[in-house]
């Protein structure tokens, strides 16, 4: 950290990321995937849409949108190109999809603001086909993270922890992170019969980035650790599975529950980068310490553990 506060992102990171700002603005117009990003960054897809969205503070598709429009109205207004031309080199799937998305953003079709550019503006066209050459990128600062919303987080206190491996009986929530509790609390009427000791701890894990994951397909999976030779009962809302351990950077967050997302956001997005560590491949996991719903403040005490390993030099 300087001394002003900022987290600054290390070398690792910063060529990292901007190897994918590259990679979109030499492929603007081809089929690119989460996956594809994810590959150059060599980040896991699942830690690399966290660690993008903290630093540039836009989701990997929402920001290649932004960049396939950007290209769109630079070549809207500088060139006589098709509609259909524009669509395809700047990697939209179809002419409908553009205008979609040019509609969306702009609230305008790219046709009117071709008409509007060149009833206003003295701008020669060129006939040029090189996207590269017509709208250069914004240069995002690779070197800071701050923002205003991460910036009201509290400072930054991780700690370091070697985990075991734990097997957990499961159940697994599909919707919005707002209603895990459906999962909860089918998991808590299944443990209240089922003679497990109140020493067990309750975890939940995050499947899914909400940021590049439709609301309604995010997975959520509210655990409870069980003891070894725990006999798994034919439940049908039951499952079990072994949770691998490991180092994990361990923040311990107390404060209401929506504003988890922000802790996440920070760790990701600030001590990570700044650290000597990336994220490895494993989820990460949410230890949950109390019961909102009996805390005098009704806030959630959470040990957010996220797995981690040391970056190589």
């Amino acid at each position: 950290m300087t001394e002003s506060g900022e987290y600054r992102v290390n070398n690792d990171y910063k060529l990292r990321i901007g190897a994918v700002l590259q990679f979109i603005e030499e492929n603007i117009g081809a089929d690119i995937k989460l996956d594809m990003l994810a590959e150059v960054s060599n980040f896991s897809k699942y830690h690399f849409s966290r660690v993008f969205t903290a630093i540039i503070h836009k989701s990997p598709m929402h920001y290649l949108t932004e960049r396939r429009l950007h290209h769109a109205v630079t070549y809207l207004s500088t060139t006589n190109k098709t509609m259909l031309d524009i669509s395809s080199l700047c990697g939209f799937s179809s002419l409908s999809s553009f205008n979609a998305a040019f509609k969306k953003a702009y609230d305008t079709t790219p046709s009117a603001m071709r008409k509007s550019v060149q009833e206003h503006s003295n701008i020669p066209s060129v006939s040029g086909n090189n996207p590269e050459a017509l709208s250069p990128p914004k240069q995002y600062d690779l070197n800071s993270t701050s923002n205003n919303f991460i910036r009201r987080v509290w400072d930054m206190n991780i700690e370091l922890k070697e985990l075991p491996g734990y097997k957990v009986a499961y159940v697994r929530h599909a919707g919005s992170y707002l209603e895990t509790y459906k999962a909860w609390e089918t998991l808590g009427a299944w443990v209240r019969g089922s003679g497990l000791l109140p020493t067990e701890t309750f975890i939940g894990i995050s499947l899914d980035d909400p940021a590049v994951t439709d609301e309604n397909s995010c997975r959520y999976d509210a655990c409870i650790t069980v003891p070894e030779g725990f006999p798994e009962a034919g439940d049908a809302n039951i499952a079990y599975r072994i949770l691998p351990g490991g180092l994990y950077a361990l923040y311990k967050f107390y404060d209401t529950i929506d504003k988890l997302a922000i802790a996440y956001q920070s760790v990701y997005g600030q001590w990570l980068p700044s650290s000597a560590y990336e994220p490895d491949d494993r989820h990460a996991l949410e230890f949950c310490m109390n019961d909102p719903y009996s805390d005098p403040e009704g806030k959630a005490k959470v040990d957010l553990y996220v797995p981690v390993k040391r970056t190589l030099s």
